[in-house]
């Protein structure tokens, strides 16, 4: 469904991604793992196209998102949800507005019709009831999973979750990954995870794809990436300071 060949970005003179390749088979759940400023997050915006490469291509089911015009990748667009690390919920709206922002702007269904939809999508990740509450009156953990009833709204090809588990306690980190799971599951969508939480990469994943100096090292399945042989993917994984991979500031 998605494939990266040989994509390379750069940023005043930065480069952050050096030629990655790399596919996503429809219906799997990939989770690229890596360190903050490795460039997965200038990855996941490759694939919605909100960049382009300087070099290389991206392809969503067979089409160059470079090749397509902003109407036509608008279109492809409305294919996909994100749940996006901050949730980016609108303060002045009501949850259920929230839920239902993607289908107001892009259909033709009056509010009661998408109030009806928000509030089934809101059961669905286990929030009966608050379709009327403003996003200011909600946890983190419920403001998440708003957020993942809005990314489920319009009933996507491909979800995209952006640090998912960021900013949230252990317990309630491990419901999302639980939710992401199950939505995954139910849904039969194709979804694409950036973190660097372990815990959560393992659990949600089918695929786990290591970033490191602008390049996927590493693919695999997660027992696959466990029992890696190469010290930098061992030393991401266990989260050791020691090893290959160098904290810019901090003398070994």
């Amino acid at each position: 469904m998605i494939e990266f060949h040989e994509v390379h970005k750069s940023f005043g003179g930065k480069h952050v991604l050096q030629g990655v390749n790399l596919q996503v088979e429809k219906g799997e759940s990939l989770v690229i793992i890596g360190g903050s400023g490795s460039g997965k997050s200038v990855l996941l915006k490759h694939i919605i196209g909100l960049l382009h490469p300087d070099l290389g291509q991206v392809l969503i089911n067979s089409k160059d998102l470079s090749a397509l015009d902003e109407e036509h990748l608008n279109e492809m667009r409305k294919k996909f949800g994100m749940l996006f690390q901050s949730s980016a919920l609108f303060d002045s709206m009501q949850v259920w507005e929230n839920v239902g922002f993607g289908l107001k702007r892009h259909t033709s269904l009056s509010d009661k019709e998408i109030r009806e939809i928000a509030v089934r999508k809101l059961r669905m990740v286990g929030l009966a009831g608050i379709e009327s509450v403003m996003p200011s009156e909600l946890s983190g953990g419920m403001r998440k999973r708003v957020g993942l009833a809005r990314a489920i709204a319009m009933e996507p090809e491909l979800l995209l979750y952006d640090e998912p588990t960021t900013g949230l306690d252990p317990i309630m980190a491990d419901a999302i990954n639980d939710l992401i799971k199950k939505m995954n599951e139910k849904l039969n969508v194709t979804s694409v995870t950036i973190t660097h939480d372990m815990k959560s990469a393992f659990k949600i994943a089918d695929t786990i794809a290591m970033l490191y100096n602008g390049v996927i090292i590493e693919k695999g399945s997660p027992d696959s990436i466990k029992k890696s042989q190469n010290p930098i993917v061992r030393q991401f994984v266990e989260g050791r300071a020691e090893g290959p991979i160098v904290i810019e500031g901090i003398e070994a």
